[in-house]
């Protein structure tokens, strides 16, 4: 069973990645208007595989006897300056993600919840992917600068990223 700090903190996290979801599918709506179809396609993956975060925490809540309780979503920004802005704003966002996660784990082990221990180190290792695939596209953006022809090529990359698929792990 939840205590109630740790289930309002998840609840608090659950919430937090939904609006990580819509976050996501608003870079995808950019990047759409950008005419920049692989981008919108792999923020929309993206978007996808946070809802899946989403419904692992529901799960995890629902599992311990908790209570899921949902939150209003704060309306995303939708507008950035480029492709690269987008991606630094992705990547600025994940590294928050990471803070909120790790200070989830540090109220795990202060409870010695274990079993929010175990769900946490998924999530851990979820962001360390995450941190370094956004970086990785900041990073061939940043080499890009203004070559058309290498926007072109990145774009055509992001496209091809596969559909999130549903994982197992704790709480799945």
């Amino acid at each position: 069973m939840l205590s109630p700090t740790m289930q309002d903190a998840l609840n608090a996290q659950l919430n937090a990645e939904y609006y990580s979801s819509y976050l996501y599918l608003s870079m995808a709506a950019w990047s759409e208007g950008a005419n920049l179809k692989g981008f919108a396609h792999w923020f929309r993956v993206q978007s996808q595989e946070e809802m899946q975060h989403v419904m692992r925490l529901f799960r995890y809540v629902v599992d311990r006897k908790g209570r899921v309780r949902l939150g209003a979503i704060a309306a995303p920004p939708g507008d950035w300056a480029s492709p690269l802005a987008v991606f630094e704003a992705a990547a600025e966002h994940e590294a928050h993600v990471t803070g909120a996660i790790n200070r989830l784990l540090e109220q795990a082990v202060r409870e010695n919840d274990f079993a929010t221990h175990t769900l946490l180190e998924w999530f851990i290792s979820e962001q360390v992917e995450e941190e370094a695939t956004v970086d990785a596209i900041v990073q061939q953006l940043k080499l890009a600068g203004d070559a058309p022809a290498t926007l072109f090529l990145i774009d055509r990359e992001l496209g091809s990223r596969a559909p999130a698929s549903a994982d197992s792990g704790p709480a799945g």
